[in-house]
């Protein structure tokens, strides 16, 4: 955990009040998010999003099996300690990705910043590449804001903000969405566009629900969810 001082207490005021408030860019897309008037933590967790060591979640869909895992390590990033979630993405039983990112949550608006990601492709159980990999605070990269701690519908941020590598956004849809999934059916899911400032034909739909996180991505769906022994 990494405490930040407060520049000043009217700025952080306002911040708290509207819940990760900041700068935009020419477009409406946000991405200053007042991290320096932050207490940043390393676990916790607010409506959507659980950053709690072992908590786990699987999702499957065709060929793909999506495994998200956080772990209990952290990693300090631009001179922040961060925890480190990991991702494995399995292709017709074949490990395809293996990505560690690293988040940290302000402990007042409870809004999770994403730090970076180190990435690992596989092709027949040997890396091949690395793209996608970026941390904050080198190359000009700043952190991005990963999950609002009081999300509202309209909102537009960048979720990572590494200029030629990963500029991943965010623009929240509903939060009144109902979603099936074989680990159950949940209402009052927050329906979420994610798109791309480096491609701006790509785009993909995303559902978290309430006091679990992503049920739905596209084609997946969350099979499983929960603390696990081995973190």
């Amino acid at each position: 955990m990494k405490t930040r001082t407060f520049q000043c207490l009217l700025a952080a005021a306002a911040i708290f009040a509207s819940g990760a408030a900041g700068a935009q860019d020419a477009s409406g897309w946000q991405q200053e998010f007042g991290i320096s008037s932050c207490n940043l933590v390393t676990q916790g967790r607010n409506p959507y999003f659980v950053l709690e060591p072992g908590y786990q979640l699987v999702l499957e869909g065709g060929d793909t099996k999506l495994q998200i895992t956080v772990l209990d390590e952290t990693k300090t990033v631009a001179g922040t300690a961060t925890r480190v979630v990991e991702e494995r993405e399995w292709k017709k039983g074949e490990l395809y990705e293996v990505s560690r990112n690293y988040f940290a949550m302000c402990e007042q608006t409870k809004d999770v910043f994403y730090f970076g990601e180190d990435v690992d492709y596989y092709k027949k159980g040997k890396v091949v590449k690395h793209d996608g990999s970026w941390h904050a605070g080198v190359n000009g990269n700043k952190a991005g804001l990963i999950m609002a701690g009081t999300p509202k519908p309209k909102m537009k941020y960048y979720q990572e903000i590494a200029p030629g590598v990963a500029m991943d956004r965010a623009e929240i849809v509903s939060l009144g969405e109902t979603c099936k999934t074989p680990a159950g059916t949940f209402s009052g899911c927050m329906k979420v566009k994610e798109s791309s400032a480096l491609d701006l034909l790509a785009s993909e739909y995303k559902y978290h629900a309430p006091g679990i996180g992503l049920v739905r991505d596209e084609d997946l769906r969350l099979t499983r969810y929960g603390f696990i022994k081995d973190k």
